[in-house]
């Protein structure tokens, strides 16, 4: 099957359905706003959120710091600010940027219902869905420069060394893994049969690359739940650049006389075996070098399936199953909320100290096996097996 349409940032181009993401780092900035602003705008909360009023509680409301929430603020003002008149509540009161940032960030947290929402905050469901999709296009582009590939070799050999101490595995810059957003549509619709993936849901794909933080640095978004793991990955730029030596392409670590280890990643066994790519060994039979090897990859691997986790935990419109998502903007929220997932991990947020780590990001998915390998990838991890364990020749 050919590729999903591809994707485009503008506002004014047509929606696309498949978001495959490289863009260059940007310093980060910020934005103080009024003091005040939560004080009056808490008092204006109805329903169960009302009893959330007072500094306090902002978190609580947001899942977010209040320096978090400013920084956001400032990345997509000129956007949201350039029709500020447009948008009122319900008493016609025009909506602040604090306002509009506000409302987008409860829908893209709590997952809530556009009803409950406006309720919520006192305004119309089409001014809630209107001001949330504003804000994802603008995240877009202003919130882009916080998922890049690592751009300088110092930055690269940081992040291999922090992997390195997690069990030892040596050169490697990445942990890639694949979720599933899991959504309900009308089954009498043959075009919809596409999404039909194989635990017979409805699904769209996450393929995710994470660093030792968890921060996502390499996402594609939007191919269907009824692809393999392995067909995702090779209809991805991550596939292209790696294969025409674009990417993982940096120093390569000499091992033994005549062995050398280039830069890779990590992936689970739902993936090809590739001289970029290690997945651990797979059957019953296992030497206890195979056995110790696969220990120290799963242990590692473990960053991509918590930085998973967290995605959905922490912006819950992906968490669950959505009701008739736009299949064309579903792709675009969910890399906003993946820009989200970093900003909060680049301004160090407090709030993250308070979640819960888990792993559990496909409940209910069983596991891929994908037979592909490349012979010199076999060979090349069975001397890295020995190598981890003393037993390689010098």
């Amino acid at each position: 099957m050919g590729p999903i349409k591809g994707f485009k940032r503008r506002k004014k181009t047509a929606d696309k359905k498949v978001v495959d993401h490289n863009v260059l780092p940007s310093s980060l900035g910020s934005q103080p706003q009024p003091l005040d602003w939560w004080d009056e705008f808490s008092n204006r909360i109805s329903g169960p959120l009302s009893q959330s009023k007072g500094s306090q509680s902002f978190e609580s409301v947001f899942r977010i710091s209040r320096k978090t929430f400013n920084y956001i603020c400032s990345l997509v003002k000129d956007d949201l600010m350039a029709r500020q008149s447009s948008y009122t509540d319900i008493y016609g009161k025009p909506l602040s940027l604090n306002d509009q940032v506000a409302v987008a960030l409860r829908r893209l947290s709590s997952g809530e219902s556009l009803s409950i929402i406006g309720d919520t905050f006192g305004m119309n469901q089409s001014t809630v869905s209107q001001i949330t999709w504003r804000f994802v296009e603008s995240m877009e582009e202003r919130g882009l420069h916080h998922l890049s590939w690592p751009s300088t070799e110092e930055e690269m050999e940081q992040i291999k060394s922090k992997f390195e101490k997690i069990r030892g595995l040596p050169n490697c810059c990445g942990a890639i893994d694949i979720t599933h957003i899991v959504m309900t549509l009308p089954t009498m619709d043959p075009s919809n049969h596409v999404w039909f993936d194989r635990e017979k849901n409805y699904s769209m794909v996450l393929q995710a690359v994470v660093d030792p933080e968890m921060r996502f640095r390499d996402v594609i978004v939007g191919w269907p739940g009824s692809l393999s793991d392995a067909v995702v990955l090779q209809s991805s730029g991550l596939f292209r650049l790696s294969e025409e030596g674009k990417r993982l392409n940096g120093k390569k670590l000499n091992i033994s006389e005549g062995t050398e280890i280039r830069e890779y990643i990590i992936g689970d066994a739902g993936f090809p075996l590739l001289p970029w790519l290690f997945t651990p060994y797979q059957g019953k039979s296992l030497s206890d070098l195979q056995i110790e090897f696969n220990k120290r990859h799963a242990a590692t691997r473990m960053v991509a399936e918590m930085a998973l986790a967290r995605l959905k935990e922490m912006w819950r419109i992906i968490h669950g199953v959505m009701w008739m998502p736009d299949r064309n903007r579903l792709p675009r929220i969910i890399l906003v909320c993946c820009l989200l997932h970093n900003i909060l991990i680049d301004l160090e947020d407090e709030v993250l100290d308070d979640m819960s780590l888990s792993h559990q990001h496909d409940i209910d998915y069983h596991r891929q096996n994908c037979e592909s390998f490349d012979q010199s990838a076999s060979i090349t991890r069975d001397k890295l097996s020995l190598y981890l364990t003393g037993k390689l020749p010098p």
